[in-house]
């Protein structure tokens, strides 16, 4: 079973203002429960890593792998320069969204207002960014579908989850690195310059030396949005082992073969994409009937 839900603020869930990264760890374990799951690993992208990882550091019973994709590094990275390698619209976005006198807080509400009229506006946004392998990506039919889909959805009650996430990445995370003891992935593209690559580098090295060191995976030519293509191949590590560096020659084998499955996997949370929060409907936390399966 594949289960994603909505973060605070995002698609149909409650928001919650004041949250922190710990928060989804609740959030995923109440999920599971609900949906008799006892053990899962799990995923995050973008902004969905740092929660999916908050999962692992404090439910090590639970969890049995997690795979975190092009995320951001605590605010307070020792030895890291964060914003170096960033684009100059994320750099503004997180050093104006906790004052809302600043000009570049308003420019996220009306965003936001905006895409919620014509999703294509957040790609629009963005493209300047994008490295050439993501403008292949988001000039892929199919994958844009996916993220008008989901801009439009995760935007539908407006910025506030976008904001409360910018917020709670500013804050110290809740939980050391160095208490994941289950197997981890971590994924970049190396021309990503919405979560810089070293983001990543530095999660590795704090995760080196601990009694399950993390594998870092760098895609040399890729950028942000290339995790919208290795996914389905990082969902694979997790139940076969398999490794995305090698998704090419799986991906073939994989046309041929049965479809995987995908028992007791929960993605962490909904992923933030720079400027432009992607929520996954499978199953919404603020929804007080209870989490949805597909």
């Amino acid at each position: 079973m594949l289960v994603s839900y909505d973060r605070p603020g995002y698609g149909r869930s409650d928001r919650a203002e004041g949250r922190a990264v710990t928060d989804a760890a609740h959030d995923v374990i109440t999920i599971a429960r609900a949906s008799g799951i006892d053990e899962f690993a799990v995923v995050g992208r973008s902004g969905g890593g740092p929660h999916a990882l908050a999962v692992a550091a404090l439910h090590p019973e639970r969890v049995s792998s997690v795979a975190v994709l092009v995320s951001l590094a605590p605010y307070n990275a020792g030895g890291l320069d964060w914003f170096d390698g960033m684009n100059e619209h994320n750099v503004r976005e997180f050093m104006a969204v906790d004052d809302e006198t600043d000009p570049h807080f308003d420019d996220i509400l009306q965003w936001a207002e905006a895409t919620g009229r014509d999703p294509q506006h957040m790609i629009d946004v963005l493209r300047p960014d994008l490295c050439e392998f993501d403008h292949r990506v988001v000039g892929d039919v199919a994958l844009r579908r996916l993220l008008l889909d989901t801009y439009r959805e995760g935007l539908r009650q407006g910025p506030g989850g976008w904001i409360d996430d910018v917020l709670a990445f500013r804050r110290p995370w809740g939980f050391e690195l160095s208490d994941i003891r289950v197997r981890t992935l971590l994924w970049h593209g190396a021309n990503d310059h919405f979560s810089p690559v070293e983001h990543s580098h530095w999660l590795h090295g704090q995760m080196t030396g601990g009694p399950t060191p993390a594998e870092l995976h760098i895609q040399p030519g890729i950028g942000h949005f290339g995790a919208v293509e290795v996914l389905p191949d990082v969902l694979s590590w997790i139940v076969d082992g398999v490794s995305p560096v090698e998704r090419s020659a799986y991906s073939s084998m994989r046309r041929s073969s049965a479809e995987p499955q995908w028992a007791g996997l929960l993605t962490a949370a909904s992923a933030h994409n720079g400027a432009a929060p992607a929520a996954a409907r499978h199953c919404s936390a603020g929804d007080r009937s209870g989490p949805r399966r597909r």
